[in-house]
């Protein structure tokens, strides 16, 4: 039954609503009755964290869930289950073979290019816009074009300082050597569109070299310091980590690009 206020017998002590919480490191903590309801919450990590007596209706959450037990239910594969019900080609994006790879970056090419379609029928100002604190569809391209410079340009590729200055880090990045990035820059859609041409032939030439023996093995480390570290990582796991990022943010795009034909009609 739902109740009318916390389910805990503390009560809270301190009215601090609508502050900006960031960088704060809670890890350990015993956070009781904390009432967060309609908080915005953003690049959380709550590994192993325990949540009990808690009150949650009309709760959105989206990222990278694996083992999350609501009330005794494992729900991460019934969530897994039904996105590729709703989209099968969802299941292609986890491919475990070089010709799978191939083609998953084919159904990438496609759908990205219905994407920027859509994006062309508006106002260029609009793809500038933000929706709910989101990066913009120009930053989403940014921010691809960095992720496509880390994992393919330094990790595969062992280019040690390998970042366009229009390349968009994450925002939790800290100063890194090699990344001069301007988060407040305004390229347009055909400056992105170059750029991520180029980064998506750079994938091309990992791709048609590509064999099972590559897949599992461990790039040679970079030694200079910077993002992602240098150390090695398996070929296969790079590669899906990449593909992941197109997936998910084209996903992002496509929402907002909703919202934002409804505001330009």
């Amino acid at each position: 039954m739902r109740q009318a206020g916390p389910m805990t017998d503390d009560a809270p002590t301190d009215d601090r609503r609508g502050p900006r919480v960031a960088g704060l490191d809670l890890r350990g903590a015993d956070i009781r009755a904390v009432d967060l309801s309609g908080a915005r919450l953003r690049a959380l990590t709550l590994n192993g964290a325990r949540i009990s007596g808690a009150e949650m209706f009309q709760v959105e959450i989206t990222g990278e869930i694996d083992g999350l037990v609501i009330n005794g239910v494992d729900v991460a594969p019934l969530v897994e289950a039904e996105l590729d019900r709703r989209d099968p080609e969802r299941a292609a994006m986890r491919p475990t073979d070089p010709g799978g790879h191939r083609a998953a970056w084919e159904i990438m090419d496609r759908l990205w290019v219905g994407t920027v379609a859509r994006a062309r029928l508006l106002d260029p100002a609009l793809l500038h816009e933000r929706i709910d604190g989101e990066w913009s569809f120009i930053e989403t391209l940014r921010h691809l074009v960095f992720a496509h410079d880390a994992w393919i340009g330094r990790v595969i590729l062992g280019d040690p300082y390998p970042w366009h200055p229009l390349g968009l880090p994450f925002d939790q990045l800290p100063s890194t050597p090699g990344i001069t990035s301007d988060p407040a820059a305004r390229p347009g859609l055909d400056e992105m569109l170059v750029l991520r041409r180029d980064r998506r032939a750079l994938v091309q030439r990992v791709l048609d070299t590509l064999t099972d023996e590559r897949l599992d093995a461990t790039t040679a480390p970079v030694t200079e310091p910077g993002w992602p570290e240098p150390i090695g990582y398996r070929l296969r796991d790079v590669l899906r980590w990449l593909l992941n990022e197109e997936w998910e943010h084209r996903r992002y795009a496509e929402r907002d690009l909703t919202v934002l034909a409804s505001r330009g009609s």
